[in-house]
């Protein structure tokens, strides 16, 4: 059976996602028609393929070393040549990967790009400000993009948040490398962000800020 791939209105880029592997992993594919992105290749390098089609894929991005984010970055790489990025703190975990809490290790690869909080990622012209956001592992990102670096001027703005932030909640803290005083910490960078950002999680719903404002941010202590 084909795999179902959801597509998002309203942005300031074309987002399409894929629900992929036991976890439920959204897997992203991200294009402003000049260049295009996939975030997060949970499984199944052949699936990804299918749903780009006859589009170029121009660089992986990682938001964490996990493995159920990992799972087929190795393949995808070694089938369209894109560029693999992933944080200083976690592209160790990327290049020699060991078993998960969930699953076996994913397969070793090379991370082209080793990006660290405030540099910018560019695929297209579309311009992702990197945001470190620990706590869930050590080195995990977020990825923020405003409409004037998208191909849709009147879009919202985009979060990509990994499991960092979700609908209603926060990632996990409690497995290596984890620190609820860091997801707290980030937490507070994220509400920075205005209020109409699109949040595209790890798994499950996506959101925007201004929904987890009072249901997540004000548990954390940013808000009175």
């Amino acid at each position: 059976m084909k795999q179902q791939l959801f597509e998002v209105k309203g942005l300031c880029a074309d987002v399409e996602y894929l629900v992929m592997g036991q976890l439920q992993n959204n897997v992203y594919l991200i294009s402003d028609g000049a260049g295009t992105m996939v975030v997060d290749p949970s499984c199944d390098a052949d699936t990804i393929l299918a749903a780009l089609g006859d589009r170029a894929l121009d660089a992986i991005v990682l938001t964490h070393n996990h493995n159920d984010h990992t799972g087929a970055v190795a393949a995808l790489r070694e089938a369209t040549g894109a560029t693999v990025v992933a944080s200083e703190l976690d592209a160790d975990g990327v290049e020699h990967p060991g078993p998960g809490a969930f699953m076996e290790a994913s397969d070793p690869c090379p991370v082209d790009r080793r990006v660290s909080h405030g540099d910018v990622v560019t695929v297209g012209n579309m311009a992702w400000k990197v945001i470190a956001t620990p706590g869930h592992t050590r080195g995990s990102i977020c990825l923020f993009l405003i409409p004037q670096f998208g191909n849709h001027a009147d879009g919202l703005p985009l979060l990509i948040s990994g499991d960092t932030l979700f609908a209603g909640t926060v990632g996990r803290t409690d497995f290596e490398g984890g620190s609820m005083d860091d997801m707290r910490a980030s937490m507070k960078k994220l509400a920075a962000l205005p209020d109409d950002t699109a949040v595209l999680p790890g798994h499950n719903d996506l959101t925007t800020i201004g929904a987890e404002r009072r249901r997540v941010f004000a548990r954390f202590g940013d808000e009175e």
